[in-house]
């Protein structure tokens, strides 16, 4: 009989949105699961309304299915363990902040990036999808595989997809994804609380 991996509820200290208190990220995906266009829509959309500074948006994204030789492209750049689990993820999508534009740094362009990337992530998981990132690539392999401009700087690489089956799944990355999820106290997050 298969059975699902949990969908792990975050243990927090007080309640929380729905959609944050089940986001985590997962590296067994359902082999055969297609993100719907629609979904993937989604995703972007919410990505595209994250806060940005001064509306500057310097957010880019490369987006990829399974089965597609940008997909391919991506999966060669990932390092190690990355490299094993993710061929079964839906869609690859690199994360990549635009640093500089006419001939003005963007301070704020990897924070925004972050923040477009966090707003993709919790759309993903209302929508019954799990997204990990990743930061084990290789940076100058991506930049080289898609002619990126030295002002695009490729930051993370995010798998989104379906849970899988536990029973689907190797071993180790089922070990993994069953693992109790822990966090620092939130105290710990505090420098000065004053309120």
């Amino acid at each position: 009989m298969s059975t699902t991996l949990n969908e792990q509820r975050n243990e927090t200290s007080v309640p929380i949105h729905e959609a944050l208190a089940q986001r985590w990220s997962p590296r067994g995906y359902d082999a055969e699961y297609v993100v719907a266009a629609e979904d993937l829509k989604a995703l972007g959309e919410a990505a595209r309304w994250a806060p940005s500074a001064s509306n500057l948006q310097p957010t880019r994204f490369i987006v990829a299915a399974r089965g597609t030789e940008t997909f391919e492209a991506i999966l060669g750049t990932l390092m190690d363990f990355n490299s094993a689990w993710t061929p079964r993820a839906s869609l690859l999508i690199v994360a990549v902040a635009e640093r500089e534009r006419d001939g003005k740094r963007l301070r704020w362009a990897e924070y925004d990036l972050g923040q477009a990337v966090a707003h993709l992530s919790i759309e993903a998981t209302s929508r019954g999808l799990h997204v990990r990132q990743m930061g084990g690539f290789h940076v100058d392999a991506l930049r080289a595989a898609f002619d990126l401009a030295p002002v695009l700087e490729p930051v993370s690489v995010v798998a989104v997809g379906k849970l899988a089956e536990a029973d689907d799944l190797p071993d180790l990355i089922r070990e993994r994804d069953a693992a109790p999820r822990t966090r620092r106290p939130l105290e710990d997050l505090t420098i000065v609380r004053d309120a």
